[in-house]
């Protein structure tokens, strides 16, 4: 079990865990996770975080199949630059290794954006916390557990 399976066990969320074997070699972990549980790519979100020119970090949920466009983050969280955060830092805020980072269960709750698309589905997928483990859930129900907003990037 992982802080985002326990998360949504203590608010008794209905959700679902899919799980694949995790290939060390694999380029794209959310395409890796595509392929192997042959889900489809634009349901499958990947959870990256940012850090702001003031250095704040922040959480963009977006699909695997596209990239962040960062001016469009930066204008949505209301700051003037935004960039990847380095590895340690992603890791010691949300207490997940790059791979497995889960927008749920994070150790320090950032602000959280999830790109617009995902309103179009019942379902999306997003890590479980863990390389190899993912969750099956509505998009309402990731932004109620995050306290996220939708926004365009």
């Amino acid at each position: 079990m992982t802080p985002a399976t326990q998360l949504l066990k203590k608010h008794r969320a209905s959700f679902e865990i899919l799980s694949y074997e995790h290939d060390a070699n694999a380029q794209s972990f959310g395409l890796e996770a595509v392929e192997k549980l042959a889900l489809p790519a634009e349901q499958v979100f990947k959870t990256l975080v940012l850090e702001t020119n003031e250095q704040q970090l922040v959480v963009a949920i977006t699909p695997v199949t596209q990239q962040v466009n960062l001016k469009l983050l930066a204008k949505a969280c209301g700051a003037k630059k935004v960039q990847m955060a380095a590895a340690q830092k992603v890791e010691n805020s949300t207490g997940y290794i790059l791979g497995g980072v889960s927008p749920l269960g994070q150790k320090k709750r950032l602000a959280t954006y999830v790109h617009n698309s995902a309103q179009q589905f019942a379902t999306m997928y997003v890590s479980a916390g863990k390389r190899g483990l993912e969750i099956a859930l509505a998009p309402a129900l990731l932004i109620k557990l995050t306290a996220a907003h939708y926004a365009d990037f």
